[in-house]
């Protein structure tokens, strides 16, 4: 039985994560400061044998009494309300948070798979987007600070690779979505199955003609699990190939809704990508990965999620909790 340390625990990806290693016969220790993650996300884990939880800050000192095989750091807030209502949290956990989980594996001797994004990549000028781009980046702009924290955690985990000979893995990952998404996080699927939900107009920031990817949840654990077991240290795509505008995503909403809400243009964000979509061939290459489940598969599932919820949910103001704003 390995054990292992999944960071950000309890936020979206990361309470799937835990139960993929909990299904695959591993000792899990969740860690996470709720500032964006939700205990409702692991309760059913609670009472299982091999589970425990560290209400605690990467972003602090870290100790874990025991062996450690794995670490993967996954806390971070992962959306734009997030990152530009908390912009000091989101840096710190990018980069004390990265180095504390690499001393911690340097210790243990451990090795760490960390969550990187496609954001690294910024508003592209490469499409579709490989792991050789180096991005187009605007480090003082609004989401510089998610951005730059996800470009620095990269640099410092192959630092620690080279220099420490910490066994390291990078996912890149782009656009997911499954249930235990928070509906109001401002990513533009729960914002718009919530808008239907609640009967409102379905919102577009810009023309609409902006792509996105969207992979679903089950398939970028897969992809992440392969990663972790492989012998690859350098930067890693998941996602999904299947590219889709802002626009025709939107009709999808309202066709599987069964809604009838109008689509409302506002303005674009600074520094809002125009395009993403992964180039997947290293993962297909290296890991034999690639995604199986369907844009409509993966969106029936997750609309019978949000559906699921108790009405006042649909309602909740996004909250961070008990942050420190230094």
């Amino acid at each position: 039985m390995k054990r292992v340390l999944i960071t950000g625990g309890a936020g979206f990806l990361g309470s799937h994560l835990c139960d993929r290693f909990i299904k695959e016969g591993h000792y899990v220790i969740a860690m996470d400061n709720l500032i964006t993650g939700d205990l409702r996300n692991i309760e059913h884990l609670f009472k299982h044998p091999n589970f425990e939880f560290y209400h605690h800050d990467v972003s602090k000192f870290i100790h874990v009494p025991g062996e450690l095989d794995y670490i993967l750091h996954f806390a971070s807030p992962a959306s734009p309300i997030d990152y530009l209502k908390i912009p000091i949290q989101t840096l710190k956990v990018g980069s004390l948070g990265i180095h504390n989980c690499l001393g911690l594996a340097r210790v243990k001797k451990a090795r760490v798979i960390i969550a990187s994004t496609s954001e690294v990549y910024g508003d592209p000028q490469v499409h579709p987007q490989t792991e050789e781009y180096w991005g187009h980046v605007n480090p003082v702009g609004p989401r510089g600070v998610y951005d730059e924290a996800k470009r620095f955690q990269e640099a410092m985990t192959m630092a620690y690779h080279t220099y420490h000979g910490v066994e390291t893995r990078i996912v890149r990952i782009f656009n997911t979505y499954g249930p235990r998404m928070r509906l109001n996080d401002g990513r533009v699927l729960p914002a718009f199955i919530g808008q239907a939900l609640r009967g409102e107009d379905l919102t577009i920031f810009g023309d609409g003609t902006q792509t996105r990817s969207f992979c679903y949840v089950d398939d970028l654990v897969e992809g992440i699990y392969r990663l972790l077991l492989s012998d690859y240290a350098y930067p890693v795509n998941i996602g999904n190939p299947s590219e889709i505008t802002m626009n025709e995503f939107a009709e999808e909403i309202i066709k599987l809704t069964g809604t009838e809400q109008k689509i409302v243009h506002k303005p674009l964000p600074k520094d809002d990508p125009k395009q993403r979509q992964p180039d997947i061939t290293k993962a297909k290459e290296i890991l034999g990965w690639e995604p199986k489940v369907s844009r409509a598969e993966g969106l029936k599932i997750t609309y019978e999620y949000f559906k699921s919820l108790p009405k006042e949910r649909l309602f909740e103001e996004v909250a961070h909790r008990e942050f420190n704003k230094k």
